[in-house]
This record gives structure tokens, C-alpha cells and sequence, in this order.
């Protein structure tokens, strides 16, 4: 039997398919720049081929109205700007589709040209530093309850919930093969945790804000924490009827690939912020071991916007990575929104860039492919405005007076047709350059 999940547009194929076709069919803000020269540049070929004709019928030799009409005609032919027009189409038609190669998604041609330009990364912890795949590592148990019965408990309440950390003590739970009990009154609170009631005690499991709001006493059990912190790990409370019953442990390791990513980047020059729900102690664990520039931990969902906006407000280029549906404000306020396709469908929708693989490493493939298409484009323009500079003069009949030189239209069009195809060979060798 095969159970299909996803059909048709919801497919991850569909998915790609669409967004490299939305990214190429976009244009780049580097296109206003050969938009805003052809608004200039048309009436000036223009101009230029009515005084050429002007010039050949009063000053040129005879036939003077056919050389007119004729060397006016190679003027407006040599200097069509159809290379113009396709330097930047071209050269993102080929980067998308190369990124796609990469598994990498460009939502549209701007996040292209952006990408080369951040200065700060804000990284969220779980799903895009790690593995998104956390595990219970640590139990410590309070008022002489048995681990068996806490996660009796702890699996009941954590089933009903989607987020990792409490996905992973439910699993813990099935595997110790302890028995599951019905909850009342449900309730996820965002950012810090959840409660229920089973056979009439009242459970609580989340962070140490959800404990203090509801008045739990936690005895030494912060300071216990701690220990547990310190080695990476995440650190759920557990309180039944109001007092401490357990401290658990969960690890999330750490993806391979991204010490190495995160290195590639600092070196290029972005400084590397990790925004995080964590507590500060298990946050600067972690970014110890990846040697990040800078932590913030215990942020709610809703706060992780603000610090794309604190950064913004001092003058940075900000880009973010995250893979939740916490961090989809945050993505879609940053310059750049970099989504891990490990992730929620939202996340991506957000983001101007999604990372199939959800590999960091894919990241810092993205920046260095930005600039190889931005530096492809600029030499695409130049090719053109360096054939019009040139055509345009000859087309008109400068090098007559000289060595009796004129351009027929029919070699006109050949020179023009030439400048296109050197801008679509430049952008296709693009294609070719290794990743």
C-alpha cells in the first residue's frame, strides 16, 4: 500500500519547478540600471542615425541620398540593444537554474543580487544549526517520582504538541514502553511550554518562564539546570500540582556541515548571530563550539523580528536562516529570508531563499554563486555598451574621411547580432564554472 502525503502543486518537484520559473521570469534591481541607459539610449541612436543622414546628404559624396538613407539605416540596425536587454535576463535564467542544480531556490532575481551584499546572519538553533532531530539525553527526577512515571506523564502531555523538543520526549516515551493517559485541557503556550490534566494532576512541561508564571517552586533544580546546560543540551521543567517533579535533557547535534559553512562565511565577512528560544547557558554551549559572534538567547517567537530590526536600524544588511513557522515574520522582514527545506512549508514561502538539503553549506554556495552572476552581469553590460560605443561611429561613416570605410546594413546587423551572442555565451559560461 502507498500512501501519497503531497499531490500535484503541493509537491516539493512542483514547488522547485515554480520557483525557478518565478526567479527567472524576475528582474534583478541591477536591471533598472540597463532600463534607465535604453530610456536614454533609443533616443539618442535616434538622434544619432537623423544626423547621419543629415551629414551624408549635405557633405557626402553622390549618390548622397542613398548614402544617406543607407548609413542612417546601419546606424539604427548596429545599435538595436537587444544585447542590453538580455545581459541580465540571461545571466539569472543561467545562476537559477545552476542554483537549482545546487539545491538551491531563488524566489526571485532581487535575492540574487542582495545575498552578495549581507553583512550580519541571525541563525536560528534548532533545524538550521542542528540536526532538528533532538533527543532525550538527561533525567533527573524531584519528589521521589520514577523516571517511568514521569515520562508516563511528560509523554502524554508532549504527543499532543508539534514542536521537536516535545517530539522528542513523547518518542523517548514509546520507546521506555510506558502507558499513555488521556489529557484534559490542553494548552500550548508559545515560546515556553505546555499543560494538561491527567487522572486529576495538573502537569506542566516547558521552560523556566512557564514554571515561574505558574508559581512553581523549583528548589534547586535551576541550579541543576545548569549542569545540564552546559554540556549543550536543552532543559525542560517538569511540574506536577504545582511543584518540581523532573528536569529534562534534550540534545539536538550539531550538523556536520556546519562548522565548515559558518567559516566560509565569517571569512567573507558576515558576522554570524545565533537568535535562539534556548537558555543563555546552553545557547553559549553551542556557540562556543561553532565559535559564533554573537548569541541571543530566550527569545520568543515574536522577538526574533526584532532583532532582524535592531540590525537593520544600525545600518546592516541582514539575512536569516531559519526552518519554523516562528521564524517566517523574522525571514520575511530580513533583506534576504533563507529557508531550510527540511522545514515548514510557511518558513519557505517567507524566505527569498530556500536551502533543499537544509545544508548551511548551501548557503555559502548561494553567496559565492551571487557574486559570480552579479560580476557575469556586469561584464555582459559592458560587452554591450562596448559595441554600441564602437558600432555606432563606424555605422555612421567616421573612418570614411580616413580609409574610405563604411558599414553596409547587412554587416550592421551581423556586428549586432554578434554583441547578443557574446552576451548569452559570457552568461552561459556561468553555467559552466564549478560550484
Amino acid at each position: 500500500m502507498i500512501r501519497a502525503e503531497k499531490v500535484g502543486k503541493e509537491t516539493l518537484l512542483a514547488q522547485i519547478i515554480q520557483m525557478v520559473s518565478e526567479a527567472q521570469r524576475s528582474k534583478a534591481p541591477i536591471q533598472k540600471l540597463a532600463d534607465t541607459v535604453s530610456s536614454y539610449f533609443v533616443p539618442i541612436v535616434v538622434l544619432a542615425s537623423v544626423l547621419t543622414a543629415g551629414v551624408w546628404y549635405v557633405m557626402g559624396p553622390e549618390p548622397k541620398l542613398a548614402n544617406a538613407v543607407v548609413n542612417a539605416i546601419a546606424v539604427l540596425i548596429i545599435a538595436c540593444p537587444c544585447a542590453l536587454g538580455l545581459a541580465t535576463p540571461m545571466s539569472i535564467m543561467v545562476a537559477t537554474g545552476k542554483a537549482a542544480k545546487m539545491g538551491i531556490l531563488f524566489k526571485d532575481a532581487s535575492a540574487i543580487e542582495t545575498l552578495r551584499k549581507i553583512q550580519v546572519l541571525i541563525l536560528d538553533k534548532t533545524g538550521t544549526l542542528t540536526e532538528g532531530k533532538p533527543k532525550v539525553t538527561n533525567i533527573r527526577t524531584f519528589q521521589g517520582h520514577s523516571e517511568s512515571e514521569i515520562f508516563s506523564w511528560a509523554g502524554s502531555i508532549e504527543k499532543e504538541s508539534e514542536h521537536p523538543l516535545a517530539q522528542a520526549i513523547y518518542h523517548h516515551a514509546v520507546q521506555m514502553n510506558v502507558s499513555m493517559s488521556p489529557v484534559d485541557g490542553f494548552d500550548s503556550i508559545t515560546g515556553k511550554g505546555a499543560l494538561g490534566v491527567i487522572t486529576g494532576r495538573r502537569i506542566l512541561i516547558g521552560n523556566k518562564s512557564l514554571m515561574i508564571e505558574n508559581s512553581v517552586d523549583l528548589l534547586d533544580g535551576d541550579l541543576k539546570a545548569d549542569e545540564v546546560r552546559r554540556e549543550g543540551a536543552t532543559v525542560m521543567f517538569m511540574a506536577v500540582d504545582q511543584k518540581l517533579a523532573a528536569l529534562i535533557g534534550v540534545s539536538d547535534p550539531i550538523k556536520n556541515t556546519t562548522p565548515e559553512a559558518l567559516e566560509t562565511l565569517k571569512r567573507a565577512g558576515v558576522k554570524i548571530v545565533m537568535a535562539t528560544g534556548d537558555n543563555k547557558i546552553t545557547a553559549e554551549a553551542v556557540a562556543k563550539k561553532l565559535q559564533i559572534d554573537e548569541v541571543v538567547a530566550d527569545v520568543l517567537p515574536h522577538q526574533k523580528v526584532e532583532i532582524v530590526k535592531k540590525y537593520q536600524s544600525q545600518g546592516w544588511i541582514v539575512a536569516m536562516a531559519g526552518d519554523g513557522i516562528n521564524d517566517a515574520p523574522g525571514l520575511a522582514h530580513a533583506e534576504v529570508g533563507i529557508a531550510m527545506g527540511t522545514g515548514t512549508d510557511i518558513a519557505m514561502k517567507s524566505a527569498g531563499v530556500t536551502l533543499v538539503k537544509g545544508d548551511l553549506n548551501g548557503l555559502a554556495q548561494a553567496r559565492s554563486l551571487s557574486e559570480e552572476t552579479i560580476a557575469n552581469i556586469k561584464q555582459n553590460l559592458f560587452f554591450a555598451f562596448f559595441y554600441n560605443a564602437l558600432g555606432v561611429p563606424v555605422a555612421a561613416g567616421v573612418l570614411y574621411p580616413l580609409f574610405g570605410w563604411l558599414l553596409s546594413p547587412v554587416f550592421a546587423a551581423a556586428a549586432m547580432s554578434l554583441s547578443s551572442v557574446s552576451v548569452i555565451a559570457n552568461a552561459l559560461r556561468l553555467g559552466r564554472q564549478k560550484k
